[in-house]
């Protein structure tokens, strides 16, 4: 019998149980460390999960997505970290280059954000997904409607119809512990959070939202809540 087929991670109300800390170290064990990953925009949640990750794979790859619409002060952020922490950082690239992209479609995020997401965002991380099996997260249920029925661990199908684990040990987190545990590991905060802004993508998709709303409310003028990432997907 596999490591995999013997882990308690076929037990979907054990998973559910299970803390972060001891999810992180099931998952490392039924994968026996290999083909696994971090999605990370370098928000909070996902510095938590790659804190959590690196105390027992610390070379983890850090898919990140470069669309080149991100904040100058997240980019900042990202390669300090990538610098002080040594992070295995892989930037998945759109196949066109800004310049290609607004040169062919013009400034589609504001006359089609759906269909630049997908070019932007969802194609080049499906693409920069397929070398690895287990997929982790920094998704929570707090974050948005359409995250409040989260799993810790779900099977997904990339377009390619490769298979494999997506990973979200923050699922049953809060906001106010997220941010407990980065102040308690000296995880730098990222200064957008100071400005008012709660949920963080690319710039000009990105407002603050109102006081009292979702967290996800200010990305995409209210229009929607997800970039198609976490819904392309397909859930197996």
């Amino acid at each position: 019998m596999s490591v995999i087929e013997e882990s308690v991670l076929q037990d979907a109300a054990a998973v559910e149980a299970m803390s972060a800390e001891q999810l992180v170290a099931e998952v490392v064990r039924a994968s026996e460390g290999r083909d696994v990953c971090l999605t990370s925009s370098f928000q909070t949640e996902d510095m938590v999960v790659l804190h959590l990750l690196r105390k027992q794979l610390p070379d983890v790859p850090v898919i990140f997505l470069e669309t080149g619409y991100h904040f100058p002060a997240l980019i900042e952020y990202r390669d300090r970290l990538v610098k002080d922490w040594g992070l295995n950082l892989i930037n998945a690239m759109p196949k066109l280059s800004l310049q290609e992209f607004e040169g062919k479609y013009g400034l589609l995020h504001i006359v089609q954000p759906t269909e630049c997401c997908s070019m932007r965002k969802v194609e080049p991380l499906m693409r920069s997904l397929e070398p690895y099996s287990w997929w982790f997260t920094g998704l929570r249920r707090e974050q948005s409607p359409t995250r409040a029925g989260l799993k810790k661990v779900e099977d997904h199908k990339l377009p390619t119809g490769k298979m494999m684990k997506k990973v979200s040990v923050l699922a049953d987190w809060e906001w106010a512990r997220v941010e407990e545990y980065a102040q308690a590991h000296g995880i730098p905060r990222l200064s957008l959070y100071d400005l008012g802004y709660t949920s963080i993508g690319c710039e000009p998709c990105t407002k603050i939202p109102e006081a009292g709303a979702d967290p996800r409310s200010g990305r995409w003028g209210g229009k929607k809540l997800e970039c198609g990432i976490h819904t392309f997907s397909e859930k197996a």
